[in-house]
């Protein structure tokens, strides 16, 4: 069964707040990831599943509040939804809604099924995992990023986590390479 829940995440009245994603722990998170979580202040942390053990997630909700979903290896999970509608709301409006889901796209366009889903619920954005390629597009008419992988290296892929920062003027998406701590590009 196909389980979908609904949380709101409160920013300051200016709507200027940072959200870190994290995705693929596979329940050996980048020892560094908490270092680099608490220097970044995050007014919360999304996980886009595949965590493994629950356990490592205690240290995220140490840093900020944590949204969660189960991936497709966290078949013991049955407490987290397999996706989360998160309204980002600044004073009285909705600032962003995020459409958080675990597997999202096929190569760089976005599930038929992902994409409907995201309409149907007034995403803007959509967050997922799964494939461990740090990704920032667009197809649909919306937005898509996926933060790649913060846990075991996995062929020649980084090890990033992205950040989403939310200003009166827009949405700003971005990855941080894991083991510097230092904005990430992909290869030229």
């Amino acid at each position: 069964m196909y389980t979908t829940s609904t949380a709101t995440l409160t920013i300051p009245d200016d709507g200027i707040a940072r959200i870190a994603v994290i995705a693929d722990t596979h329940s050996q998170p980048h020892d560094a990831i908490s270092r680099h979580l608490a220097a970044l202040l995050p007014a919360a942390i999304l996980h886009a599943g595949d965590i493994g053990e629950l356990d490592v997630l205690d240290p995220f909700r140490a840093t900020a509040p944590l949204f969660a979903i189960r991936g497709n290896i966290d078949t013991r999970t049955n407490d987290l939804p397999d996706a989360l509608t998160l309204d980002v709301i600044a004073g009285d409006r909705v600032a962003l809604r995020i459409l958080l889901v675990h597997i999202g796209l096929a190569g760089t366009r976005l599930r038929g099924d992902v994409a409907q889903r995201a309409h149907g619920c007034r995403a803007s954005l959509v967050v997922c995992g799964h494939t461990h390629i740090p990704f920032i597009g667009g197809d649909r008419d919306l937005t898509v990023f996926n933060p790649g992988s913060i846990g075991p290296r996995r062929f020649q892929l980084p090890i990033v986590f992205g950040t989403i920062d939310i200003s009166p003027t827009g949405v700003r998406l971005a990855h941080i390479d894991c083991e510097t701590g230092r904005p990430w590009l992909p290869p030229a």
